[in-house]
């Protein structure tokens, strides 16, 4: 075992530290560092030499720029494992088309640890229409191109090159999510688990910080990556020879394969082993949509970790086996990743800001996971349904630790999670949560055993508002408006303290076919909210505050026509949204299988889908139909829907009868553009030497048509007589 790096660590010594200001009472930088914060992970074999390394026992490969906050991944692994002793290493961004980047440590004396990033490395690098994106939230200076697309591919198959024979185990949510076979939005086809293509030998899913450290601990201690195969959390792929017969029954594989241990005695007090449970092939679910729809839905039946079997996936004779999720952690395990030494800061070595560290460096995290279950959200499937939460202490510390930073501003960004009012929720009865294979706690109802008190979240948002040094806690995370309404009280709190002006919220559409599928609440849910929460804003003393409400275009089940709908809903109520957005098919959600098959997998019953181009445009012009450019898109989707009557003047018309002057205006624009570039033809003058035709164009096949090889017909092809 290597020597404990972890809190024990101390900072490189800092020059002469100023006094605290007797104003303030917060500490100089190099106090607070000092007190507070561990060094960051060396990121270049240099710095391992200046902390008197010879070695690393892992190195951790990511696709972000390196940020040392808990609202990373990369924070917490690495803090996690530094805690327990080990030697950690942060290759950040490293250059993919060499695997010299990954020999610079030497030879990592346990594994190599491999995400993509906080993202999906294709979402982060594209739009819902496939076009690049033009800044990178996670990347210095907001930089594209500093990671490959599938980023966890090339990171895992540059780490075999570069020490043969060393672990690699990935994660994250790219390869979370594309654990089995999957539907991939970017290449319109059903692509097989990122195990194969990866050749990684474990893909640890879900928040892996239990078992990143377990990991360590075991091929520490002598054992081998194969037996780390009865992990929770954990996806493997069997070599074709030690895979089972496709034809052993489901019954016998507990028999061959690893024993996975068993839920605890509060939620199994049989000791039950999970079952395997055998589901469609990659062969059958690329062959077959109806294939795909089953497993769909047998992977999100089997999300619950006290009642989830192990799933087995048989690529030809291959079998990709995937353990059923890991536990829950408790209010102590929370609070240790919390707890740790951060530094709160991106990495000295960047000049230039990391927009997503600007955006939450001064937020804190209260808890994880979601009980929504939305279709389109992958949050659930990754952070688990069951919430999570940390002590009212070890929050009101950590903001004690940020006031004390000489460089904190006194305002809190946002004190949530995946959502603002979660905390502390979680089912009333350990028994029947158990068994529960609900998919979402909130639809199509909140369920009775659902524990919805607000109380301790009340009394966390005014002791954090309370203390010294700190003048304002937003809630910048989403507020799950259905649940918000069951505590005025709460309400009140949030608009009295905790909202600058504006507060966002997502009802995402307002037809109720499209919000069923989405698993979302009526749009009268928003209704009664919104008036709940200008009552408590009169009653504050801040009329002007305002809601800013999400909603999604070309979800699957939204056609022109609900865009309509939802266009004269926004119009009604007078809402004019700055930003549209748009579906993107993601791996492993519910609303991909429905924009993929056509089917809800979970009904069974056919979904329309808007896949065409031009029907995603109409769908964004109809949500921002104020727009004076958007009026002839508007206007094309009316006509498609025989929607004439909301052209003119009457109330609900979304646009006049006669374009304004700014739609011509960008008809003009866009039609000037389409003859620019590649579309605008020059000739060439044979005059200065150039060869005759058009400039850059492809030589001109000889022939009397396109693609005959010679200026004369065939004889044999001749119709008619010959001559």
């Amino acid at each position: 075992m290597s020597k404990p790096t972890g809190s024990k660590c101390q900072s490189p010594a800092p020059a002469a530290a100023a006094p605290a200001s007797p104003r303030s009472g917060r500490l100089s930088l190099n106090m607070w560092h000092e007190q507070f914060a561990a060094p960051f992970a060396p990121i270049n074999a240099q710095e391992m030499r200046d902390r008197g390394w010879d070695y690393v026992d892992i190195v951790f490969v990511t696709g972000d720029g390196y940020i040392d906050h808990p609202s990373f991944a990369m924070a917490i692994l690495h803090r996690s494992l530094e805690a327990a002793g080990f030697r950690v290493a942060i290759l950040s961004q490293p250059d993919w088309k060499s695997c010299e980047p990954w020999r610079q440590f030497g030879k990592p004396r346990l594994f190599f640890a491999i995400s993509a990033g906080n993202m999906d490395s294709l979402i982060n690098h594209y739009t819902a229409n496939k076009k690049v994106r033009n800044d990178d939230a996670y990347s210095p200076g907001g930089r594209i191109g500093l990671r490959p697309d599938r980023a966890t591919l090339p990171y895992c198959q540059r780490a075999r090159e570069a020490f043969p024979g060393v672990p690699v185990i990935a994660g994250g949510v790219e390869a979370s999510l594309r654990r089995l076979a999957h539907y991939d939005y970017w290449s319109d086809s059903v692509r097989r688990s990122i195990l194969l293509d990866s050749k990684a030998d474990l893909v640890v899913y879900g928040m892996g910080e239990t078992n990143i450290v377990t990991i360590a601990k075991r091929l520490a201690a002598g054992q081998t990556v194969k037996d780390l195969r009865d992990l929770r959390g954990v996806a493997f792929a069997l070599g074709a020879s030690e895979s089972p017969a496709p034809e052993v029954a489901a019954e016998e594989l507990p028999k061959i394969l690893p024993v996975v241990p068993p839920a605890p005695p509060s939620h199994d007090p049989t000791g039950k082993r999970p079952p395997y449970l055998v589901i469609p092939s990659f062969e059958s679910v690329k062959a077959d949509k109806a294939a795909f729809v089953e497993m769909t839905r047998l992977i999100h039946h089997n999300t619950n970790p006290f009642n989830a079997a192990a799933l087995v996936q048989y690529h030809d004779r291959q079998a990709i086996v995937a353990n059923p999720p890991g536990f829950p952690l408790s209010q102590a395990e929370m609070d240790r990743l919390y707890d740790f030494p951060y530094t709160r800061r991106q990495h000295p070595s960047y000049s230039e800001p990391i927009p997503a560290f600007e955006m939450i460096k001064d937020s804190v995290t209260i808890m994880r996971g979601c009980f929504g279950g939305c279709t389109f959200c992958s949050i659930t499937a990754h952070q688990g349904r069951i919430i999570q939460s940390r002590s009212h202490q070890s929050i009101v510390n950590e903001v004690k630790k940020m006031a004390a930073d000489p460089e904190f501003k006194g305002v809190v960004s946002d004190i949530g999670g995946a959502t603002a009012n979660m905390y502390r929720m979680r089912c009333t009865r350990p028994d029947v949560e158990a068994k529960c294979k609900r998919l979402s706690c909130v639809h199509p109802g909140i369920c009775k055993l659902l524990g919805t008190d607000h109380g301790p979240l009340i009394q966390l948002m005014k002791d954090v508002r309370n203390l010294d040094g700190i003048r304002k806690v937003f809630v910048a995370s989403g507020i799950r408006m259905d649940l918000a309404q069951l505590s005025q009280r709460y309400i009140d709190e949030l608009a009295a303290h905790h909202v600058g002006g504006r507060l966002k919220v997502a009802p995402e559409h307002a037809n109720p076919e499209v919000l069923s599928l989405m698993k979302k609440p009526s749009i009268d849910n928003f209704g009664i909210f919104r008036e709940m929460y200008e009552r408590s804003s009169k009653k504050a003393g801040k009329p002007k505050q305002f809601l800013v409400p999400y909603f999604i275009a070309s979800h699957p089940g939204s056609t022109v026509a609900e865009m309509i709908d939802l266009a004269i809903y926004l119009k009604r109520n007078g809402y004019k949204p700055d930003q549209v957005q748009d579906f993107i098919p993601a791996p492993f959600d519910i609303a991909t299988c429905m924009w993929y098959t056509g089917v809800d997998p979970m009904s069974g019953k056919p979904v329309t889908i808007a896949k065409n181009l031009r029907d995603r445009k109409l769908q964004r012009a109809l949500m921002q139909f104020f727009k004076p450019e958007n009026w002839f898109a508007v206007r094309e989707a009316l006509i498609s829907a025989g929607r004439q009557d909301l052209i003119g003047d009457g109330c609900d018309s979304l646009i006049p009868a006669n374009p304004p002057k700014e739609a011509l205006d960008e008809k003009r624009r866009q039609a000037n553009q389409a003859l620019q570039g590649d579309h605008y033809h020059t000739v060439a003058n044979p005059a200065r030497g150039e060869k005759p035709g058009e400039r850059g164009a492809e030589p001109l096949k000889k022939g009397y048509r396109p693609g005959r090889t010679t200026q004369q017909r065939q004889q044999g092809k001749r119709k008619g007589p010959k001559r």
